[in-house]
Formats: structure tokens, C-alpha cells, sequence
């Protein structure tokens, strides 16, 4: 009988269970062991509705196609043209996100300025302040405004080329920025003002405005700060966009940046990546449908960022109504980050190449999430310029050639008629419709 039952046990195949998986397990019991939350790096890992979900339709007989060796596809875009006396004009439509000193080293900065000047696009600061190696290799450079006013400096304001008043984030929306201890060197101490090897926590909200009016105050004081010269732009994460772009529009912005779950962060809670806020796909329509509902879609421009990957990316997102990306965890990277190279030390901490997201810890091996000098010492702020101007190079011609085949001498011309989606989250998320149909889930008068 034994023999009988052992004989069918053999044959069962084990099945893991779909809710409590191998890593949610390993989770609880790393959360039983140390009695405290993961904190990690990078933007949501799970797999969300994206650009990937959406294809072009190419031109074919009813629409005509540009020659891409003979007829131009113009990328060009100015953002602040609204209030500001000097607006930006930059080459390209993709710009390189807010990524603070103290979370990425010093050279990291600097090949983020080399790179963004050679594509002929701007850079942002990030929380912690301007330091001289990002101004001084950055043609145009943007100036975050933060709730902890970590490094926040009038001076710097007016040597900026535009002002980022950041009231949340993608990965984070509604909570605050941490940079722990190991990363607090004497410099970025002294450049935020506490102390040296302490953990630092930005607030979650401005100190001195909690609603539009408020804000609105704020901006203004801005303004007056800099002479009405430097564009405004707003930044939000991506949870009420039609609500939050039209109060930022209503506060005086000059341009909005919408930011999505998949933008990363330089360490939070694992559980607010993986579970607050929303996907780009799904923050785009509702922020130019506030835009257009004031009748200042273009005037005012957008900006979205969070999970931008390919030329196609930038291309769909500019169809569905955006004026131009900025990049985050590409640009990182592009320049170096979690490269092969160093799969052996990469192993030495515990992971692997490509899935390192510990950058709280200061042991970056690529040299770019660190503060250690012997870390930095190994990255190559020249070599990493050069590396993101040539993916900022490949990212514009890409989405020239797709616009090109959807007939469109300009990126600005693609429009939501040119996609299709493969999926009903896509398509309703999209407003697009689904392949092979001219409906979409939620289409007035279906």
C-alpha cells in the first residue's frame, strides 16, 4: 500500500502559488526577520499597461509617406513660452529628468550636463542643490524646487535657465525623498546644511503652500526672483492628471511634467513603487485634455517622463499630446549604470547586473550612485557624456523615421489618429483604438 501511494506522490508536479510566489515569500520572511519596510531604488517592476501596448500605422495609399534622405522631420521644441521672457529652445524634444547630487555622484552629474549640451537639450538638478560640475557642463539647466529646500539658493535660481517646482514624483507620489547616511559625505552635507552620515528625509509637501492659491504665490515669488526671464514648470506624479495639470495651469505654470509609476527614485518604499500612483499610458490624455479643456494645449507645455525607453516611446508619447519626454533611468544607463562589466562585484552585493537597485547603499560598482571616492574614481564623466548624447542621438532619429512613415514633417505632428492599441487597458487608457477596430472602451456614444 505504501509502495502504491508513494508511487502516484512521485508523479504529483509541485505547483507555487500565484499570490504567495517566491519573491512575496521571501519578502514576508525578510520582513519577519528585520521588523522593517525594503527600501530600494528605481521605478515599479511590475508589468503595468505601456508604449509597448500601442503601434503605429504606418502610411500607405490614404496617407503619404516622407523620404527620409530628402525631406526633413523637424524635432525642435521651446518650453515656457507662455509667461517666461526666455523661454528654452532645444534641439530635441527629450530632456534629462531631476536626479539630485547626493544620490548620484558628482561625475554621474557631470556626464548628465556634457551629454544633454552635445544633444542640444536641457538637464534638471534634482534635490540637494546645484553643484559646478553639472552648471558648468550643462548649456541648459533646470533648477528643482523641492519641499525640503535641501541646497535651495536665490543665486543659483538666476543661474539656472528654468525653475522645476517639484510637488511629487512617479515613483512616489505624496511621499518625500530619502538619501541614508552612507551617501551623506562632507560635501553633501554642506551643501544641505545637516549633518554629515545622518539620514535625510525630504518632506512630502511644501512648507509654506498647501493648495493652488498658495502655489500660485509661490510661482510668483519665483518669478520675481528671476525676473520673469526663467520659465516655471510644475511637476506632479501621476494619480488625478486632469485634476493636478489643470490647478498647475490655473497656479501660472509655464509648463507641466508628468511623471508615471515606472520614473524612478534614488531609494524609497518598495511597497510605494510597486503600489502608488499610476502608469504614463494612463496620465497622458486626461493632462492635454485638462489643456485643451483651458484652451492652452501648446501654450502650455507638457512634459512626461517615467518608464521612456526607445524612439518609439518618444514618438507615442508626443502623438498622444505631449511636447517632449525626459528620461531618467535611461540616461543612468545609457552612462553606465548596472553595465555587465561589473557582474562580478554586482554579485559580491547580492544581485546582478541589471536588477541592482540598492543605490541607498552607496556601493554603486559602476561609480554613479555613490559618494565613495574610490567608486567615483572608476567612472569616466567624458566617456559617460559621450554615451548619452549618442542614446539621445538614436532616440531622435527613431522617432523622426516613425513619424516620417506616418507622414509628418514634424515630431509635434503625430497625432493619437496615427495609433492603434493591442490591448483594451491600452486602448482605453490611450484613447486610441483597438487594432483591427475604430472603438475604444469608453468612446462617446458607444
Amino acid at each position: 500500500m505504501k509502495d502504491e501511494q508513494s508511487k502516484y506522490v512521485s508523479k504529483t508536479v509541485p505547483i507555487q502559488s500565484a499570490t504567495f510566489s517566491n519573491p512575496i515569500n521571501a519578502e514576508i520572511r525578510r520582513a519577519a526577520e528585520t521588523g522593517i519596510y525594503d527600501i530600494r531604488g528605481g521605478g515599479a517592476k511590475r508589468r503595468v499597461p505601456h508604449f509597448d501596448d500601442l503601434l503605429f500605422l504606418g502610411a500607405s495609399i490614404s496617407r503619404y509617406a516622407l523620404e527620409g534622405y530628402r525631406e526633413k522631420c523637424d524635432t525642435r521644441v521651446t518650453l515656457g513660452t507662455r509667461f517666461a521672457k526666455k523661454p528654452i529652445e532645444l534641439d530635441i524634444p527629450v530632456t534629462i529628468a531631476g536626479m539630485s547630487f547626493g544620490a548620484l555622484s558628482g561625475p554621474a552629474k557631470e556626464a548628465l550636463g556634457r551629454g544633454a549640451s552635445a544633444a542640444g537639450t536641457s538637464t534638471t538638478t534634482g534635490d540637494g542643490g546645484m553643484t559646478e560640475e553639472e552648471r558648468g557642463h550643462s548649456d541648459k539647466l533646470v533648477y528643482q524646487v523641492l519641499p525640503s529646500r535641501y541646497g535651495m539658493n536665490p543665486d543659483d535660481l538666476r543661474r539656472a535657465d528654468a525653475i522645476e517646482v517639484v510637488v511629487g514624483q512617479g515613483a512616489k507620489p505624496g511621499g518625500g525623498g530619502m538619501l541614508l547616511g552612507q551617501k551623506i559625505s562632507d560635501r553633501v552635507a554642506e551643501m544641505r546644511n545637516l549633518p554629515k552620515g545622518i539620514d535625510q528625509r525630504s518632506a512630502c509637501r511644501h512648507p509654506d503652500w498647501t493648495g493652488p492659491d498658495d502655489l500660485e504665490i509661490k510661482i510668483l515669488e519665483l518669478r520675481e526672483i528671476t525676473g520673469w526671464e526663467k520659465p516655471i514648470y510644475v511637476k506632479i506624479g501621476g494619480t488625478r492628471p486632469y485634476f493636478d495639470t489643470t490647478l498647475a495651469i490655473k497656479a501660472g505654470a509655464d509648463v507641466v511634467v508628468l511623471d508615471g509609476m515606472q520614473g524612478g527614485t534614488a531609494a524609497t518604499q518598495d511597497v510605494f513603487i510597486e503600489h502608488v500612483g499610476q502608469p504614463i499610458l494612463a496620465c497622458i490624455r486626461p493632462a492635454v485634455q485638462a489643456l485643451q479643456d483651458q484652451g492652452l494645449h501648446r501654450e502650455v507645455q507638457l512634459v512626461v517622463s517615467g518608464g521612456i525607453r526607445t524612439g518609439a516611446d518618444v514618438a507615442k508619447a508626443l502623438a498622444l499630446g505631449a511636447d517632449a519626454v525626459a528620461i531618467g533611468t535611461a540616461a543612468m544607463v545609457a552612462i553606465g549604470d548596472n553595465d555587465p562589466k561589473w557582474e562580478g562585484e554586482y554579485q559580491k552585493l547580492g544581485t546582478t547586473a541589471g536588477a541592482y537597485d540598492d543605490w541607498h547603499e552607496g556601493q554603486d560598482p559602476a561609480g554613479i550612485t555613490t559618494q565613495d571616492p574610490d567608486l567615483m574614481a572608476r567612472f569616466d564623466p567624458v566617456e559617460g557624456g559621450r554615451h548619452l548624447r549618442n542614446y539621445l542621438k538614436v532616440l531622435t532619429l527613431e522617432a523622426q523615421t516613425i513619424a516620417r512613415a506616418c507622414g509628418h514633417n514634424h515630431l509635434h505632428n503625430l497625432e493619437p489618429e496615427d495609433l492603434v492599441a493591442l490591448t483594451m487597458e491600452a486602448a482605453a487608457m490611450a484613447k486610441v483604438p483597438l487594432a483591427g477596430t475604430d472603438w475604444y472602451p469608453g468612446k462617446p456614444g458607444f
